[in-house]
């Protein structure tokens, strides 16, 4: 009887264990505490609601896995490391207006002397990722420069060289989705965006503080369909929207890009090719209801390597608030005019009667003012003159494999990202 109890015990003793293994590996990727301490490596699973993750290597989610960042979630990159954000497989990043995600450094390095980032370099989708999607999430402090010993440079990642500066978020499958909405790109050293393919919808995000000699907001190349509206673009280095069909991917770049408001793009740009929307290499663009106050040029084209000819341009406001600014956007052979534009040749004229922000601020001046408020007063010249007689892309929401769908907004007959106040 003794044997018989002690073969028991200790059956029920290994049954005790291989249970807790098992719970042990289902769980290996959930974390559940507060602070859940560092990572690097692969990861894959959820992080949790108000969790904070310390990113102290390269991370890397496996093809196949999925990362669920949900509300709250805070990832500390580290800038000795210059870690990058590899995603291999999926990687769904869902806060809210109240609790974001975000991506970030330590406190005491969200500093002025770091305002163009460079600590941390970026989220790298490689093409066997499928599915991205960022809603209501920061990035901030980034875009470290690459070299030969950079993950992304030894997996043939982005431009997979040494010496270039990431870009906050690089996606690379034509046959992806992409949608990034409700988010804030900050503080990063070149290009927020560089996107080389897939479904995609960019619609109601901030971009600001970027760039310190070069780089775009939002970069779109060959394979890429797009939505992208109801943005705010402030001082980015170069452009706000870089549109081309380079790499000779299918599709074709085909870009609808409407209700977005530009401010101060391109003149930290040391070059002529700097304004606000440019142009290229075949691609298809669809430029509506735009508002540009104070960009370096309008809507400017390679006349090397011209657009595609179904483009259209059309209902977009101009405003310089000095006269060199009103001349530079002043339709010629590589400044494109639209139909319906609202558009002067003296300096003040079509003031879009933001609610709060002063026209007369310094356009070299990279810094952002959260209190400033883009929305239009009652007699706004961009109230009413927009158009609803285009064509988007994702009318029909983008469907992702956890459930999630998301449309494109859509347009408004006010121009720029923000109408009336309320």
């Amino acid at each position: 009887m003794k044997t018989i109890l002690k073969n028991l015990s200790t059956a029920f003793l290994l049954l005790i264990i291989i249970s807790v293994a098992g719970c042990e590996d289902a769980n290996s990727d959930v974390d559940t505490s507060v602070d859940s301490g560092s990572s690097s490596g692969e990861i894959s699973g959820i992080w949790q609601k108000g969790t904070t993750h310390n990113i102290t290597g390269d991370v890397i989610i496996p093809e196949g896995k999925s990362l669920t960042i949900e509300e709250g979630v805070t990832v500390i990159m580290d800038p000795v490391a210059k870690t990058e954000f590899i995603v291999k497989g999926n990687l769904y990043s869902l806060g809210t207006a109240d609790n974001p995600v975000k991506f970030t450094v330590q406190e005491k390095d969200r500093t002025v002397d770091n305002k163009f980032g460079k600590k941390w370099g970026g989220i790298l989708a490689t093409q066997t990722c499928s599915e991205l999607i960022l809603d209501h999430t920061i990035l901030e402090y980034g875009g470290s420069t690459t070299s030969d010993a950079s993950t992304s440079v030894k997996l043939g990642l982005y431009k997979a060289v040494a010496g270039e500066n990431l870009p906050a978020l690089w996606f690379s499958n034509v046959k992806g989705k992409l949608v990034v909405t409700n988010s804030i790109i900050r503080n990063f050293q070149e290009d927020c965006t560089y996107i080389e393919g897939g479904s995609i919808i960019f619609s109601n995000n901030v971009f600001y503080t970027t760039g310190v000699s070069g780089g775009e907001a939002m970069n779109f190349k060959s394979g890429c369909l797009v939505d992208a509206a109801y943005n705010l673009i402030y001082s980015a280095n170069t452009n706000a929207f870089k549109l081309s069909n380079a790499g000779l991917r299918n599709p074709q770049a085909d870009i609808v890009a409407y209700n977005n408001t530009m401010v101060n793009t391109g003149w930290r740009r040391p070059t002529a090719k700097g304004g606000s929307i440019w142009v290229e290499n075949a691609v298809i663009a669809h430029i509506y209801n735009n508002l540009f106050a104070n960009t370096r040029f309008g809507i400017k084209r390679d006349t090397k390597s011209l657009e595609d000819a179904r483009s259209e341009f059309s209902n977009n406001l101009y405003y310089g608030y000095d006269q060199t600014t009103v001349n530079q956007f002043q339709p010629s052979k590589d400044v494109i005019g639209g139909k319906n534009d609202v558009i002067g040749t003296t300096a003040g004229q079509n003031d879009p009667g933001f609610v709060n922000y002063p026209l007369n601020n310094p356009v070299s001046s990279p810094d952002f003012d959260i209190t400033w408020d883009f929305h239009l007063k009652s007699n706004s010249t961009a109230l009413g003159k927009g158009t609803t007689n285009f064509v988007r892309h994702f009318s029909n929401p983008i469907t992702f494999s956890n459930g999630l769908a998301y449309a494109s907004p859509a347009p408004a007959t006010f121009i720029g990202a923000y109408g009336p106040a309320k």
